[in-house]
């Protein structure tokens, strides 16, 4: 009887992972110099082409500025503009010496009207001064794994020092897209507060289905640059073209050319797998970035050497395969004693 419930379950559990999946990047066609497509949750990559070349961004650097103001700060407390605010080359919220605002207004400034002005007047409310914050913004950057990006001011403004690449702008968009309140904010087509109200710039939010952020950029030297997000069938996706002429048709083929390949498999971490005999399970829920038409299996690795253990005790590694690709580890706990 429990040979029999073993195999019904083995067979049950290879159902399972009759998905899909061997990531490989899309070959693109690419209007922009640089692009990339991220899986969010993943940060599996799902398109890229030429996404490693050092490039200014534009107005997208305004991604890191909101995320680390957003961590760091109380959106509610009411500043006073700093002169240093006053005035700032490009495009602006036209903030006012001494003008009273509350910091949540000057960040949906900062990420729907790309108010330079307003990166300014966060930046030295965050570190004293704008300097100060560039230092902040490098060190962020580089805690999160984007080690070809270079910032030198708060907004994206010309500086042949100042540059990034697709996949560290993706990899700092997907961090930013974690955060409730950043999502939030880059979500929002409009915005009322209480000092002011702004219509987001973004064209993505209205004409893409799903489309739930994030920033757009153009100066002379970087282009047009946009970073998008969207969110269809429970898969959340996040696009980066820099240089791109025509960023918006451009990063909505991408985006549709992912959502109809790929696809987001959850293994619960309640699933049970076999290990020798013993009954087993994940330590928490799993997610993979599956492609539509090929076929997964898995296996479970069974290492113990027959030793007693206990319930939660490590019990094996389970493997998936797209075909002889190894895609997915990770270690199974005992759900069940042997020592009796």
């Amino acid at each position: 009887m429990r040979k029999k419930y073993l195999l019904l379950l083995s067979l049950s559990l290879l159902a399972i992972f009759a998905a899909t999946i061997k990531i490989q990047p899309i070959k693109a066609h690419a209007s922009a110099t640089s692009e990339i497509v991220m899986e969010l949750s993943t940060e599996t990559v799902l398109a890229e082409n030429n996404a490693d070349q050092r490039l200014p961004m534009a107005s997208t650097t305004k991604i890191m500025t909101a995320l680390i103001i957003v961590e760091d700060c109380n959106l509610d407390e009411v500043i006073t503009v700093p002169d240093a605010a006053v005035g700032v080359e490009g495009s602006s919220i036209y903030l006012k010496k001494d003008e009273q605002i509350d910091v949540r207004d000057l960040v949906y400034g900062l990420m729907l009207r790309s108010g330079n002005d307003s990166a300014a007047a966060l930046a030295i409310h965050h570190s004293g001064s704008i300097e100060n914050f560039i230092k902040v913004m490098n060190e962020r950057a580089a805690q999160l794994g984007a080690k070809n990006t270079n910032f030198k001011n708060p907004s994206g403004l010309p500086d042949d020092e100042h540059y990034t690449t697709a996949r560290d702008l993706c990899v700092i968009a997907c961090k930013a897209m974690k955060n409730d309140t950043f999502k939030q904010i880059v979500s929002s087509k409009s915005y009322s507060g209480k000092f002011r109200s702004y219509e987001n710039k973004n064209k993505m939010l209205r004409n893409y289905e799903g489309a739930n952020g994030v920033k757009t950029g153009y100066t002379v030297k970087a282009g047009r640059c946009l970073v998008s997000s969207a969110e269809r069938n429970g898969m959340d996706v996040v696009t980066v073209v820099l240089n791109c002429y025509d960023m918006y048709e451009r990063s909505s083929q991408l985006l549709d050319k992912c959502f109809s390949d790929y696809k987001v498999l959850n293994i619960d971490q309640n699933s049970i797998f076999i290990s020798g005999e013993v009954l087993c399970k994940l330590a928490k829920n799993e997610k993979i970035i599956v492609k539509n038409a090929e076929t997964l299996s898995f296996k479970v690795i069974s290492d113990m050497n027959d030793k007693k253990i206990k319930a939660g005790d490590y019990a094996g590694r389970l493997e998936i395969y797209n075909q002889n690709n190894l895609i997915f580890c990770a270690d199974l706990y005992s759900i069940m004693s042997t020592e009796n």
